[in-house]
């Protein structure tokens, strides 16, 4: 529709989950007419999250550390483990400010028509971190879909 580059704007915003071809129309119009401090900054906060921004070796939550803050907190007991699809779901719990376990994010759901089956998520990691002996209660906080269940 439009030409060469401002279409590629469009098609690679179009490409972000939730962003459907109005929307990403309308962010890369929005990008076009803002002042250059503001969208070189947003490049380089985008660059600077995909350089250091990893994922806890323990949890699976993201994380600029080894550890994310809530597995290297000693406040936090290790005795439960909630389990979650993706670390977005962590920050749902969190905004309630009533769990004190710990978090294990699989990565996914498994999903045999998209190709997604046990192996693709952190199931194994999950298994070796209850063979500690430490967790007593584990809460599945999995989407109440097909995959979830």
């Amino acid at each position: 529709m439009y030409e060469g580059i401002v279409q590629d704007l469009i098609d690679e915003l179009g490409r972000l989950p939730g962003i459907g071809p109005k929307s990403a129309q309308r962010i890369a119009f929005h990008l076009l007419d803002a002042d250059d401090s503001s969208v070189r900054r947003l490049a380089e906060v985008l660059v600077q999250v995909k350089d250091t921004v990893r994922f806890c070796e323990i949890c699976g939550n993201v994380s600029a550390e080894q550890e994310c803050r809530i597995c290297s907190d000693p406040r936090r007991t290790e005795e439960v483990i909630c389990v979650v699809e993706e670390s977005k779901d962590i920050v749902a719990i969190e905004r309630i400010r009533e769990f004190k376990g710990r978090y294990h994010v699989l990565g996914g759901a498994i999903d045999p028509i998209g190709g997604v089956g046990p192996n693709d998520l952190r199931i194994t990691q999950l298994m070796s971190r209850l063979g500690s002996g430490e967790t007593t209660e584990i809460i599945l906080a999995l989407d109440p879909n097909i995959e979830g269940e």
